[in-house]
């Protein structure tokens, strides 16, 4: 079974767990991230697996595009959507349902909430300053959860709900 993992990642966390993902699921698996290739095809894919982070309290406008222009097609394959994001609880559940369409939802194989990373050595100084006061945070910190990959990829082989 062929697999695309299609993803934007700002400072490197959703690229992390696209790759973590790659190594994860059965199959033939192919990554591409949006800002290098914006007009990936799905068609020769039976699975699509989909993948963005939250900065300011939204996903990036590529994945965002990207489910416009492909929404019937995407709505045909066996879909997995992941998100990389710092909230946790039902906070991290209401930027997952405003970053991908409802219908998108129902129909997965697979969602996930994979936590995420504030890298400031990534970030420019207005994203550092920005965090730094929102957050509190003084140094770099992951809280990516490589259990919600695991289960995510295993959903994803297996085909299950």
């Amino acid at each position: 079974m062929k697999t695309i993992i299609i993803f934007e990642s700002l400072h490197g966390s959703t690229e992390k767990c696209a790759h973590k993902l790659k190594e994860l699921i059965n199959g033939e698996i192919a990554i591409a991230r949006l800002q290098e290739n914006e007009n990936v095809s799905i068609d020769d894919y039976d699975r699509v697996v989909i993948g963005g982070s939250i900065h300011m309290g939204v996903i990036q406008t590529r994945i965002e595009d990207f489910i416009k222009n492909n929404h019937s097609q995407l709505a045909e394959k066996k879909l997995g959507l992941y998100l990389c994001c710092m909230e946790n609880g039902d906070t991290a559940q209401l930027q997952f349902n405003k970053a991908y369409p409802e219908e998108l939802r129902k129909n997965a194989l697979a969602i996930g909430l994979f936590g995420g990373e504030f890298n400031l050595g990534k970030m420019s100084l207005f994203e550092k300053k920005f965090t730094r006061k929102a957050t509190g945070i003084k140094n770099s910190v992951s809280r990516i959860n490589e259990e919600e990959i695991r289960k995510f990829a295993l959903r994803m082989s297996e085909g299950i709900s």
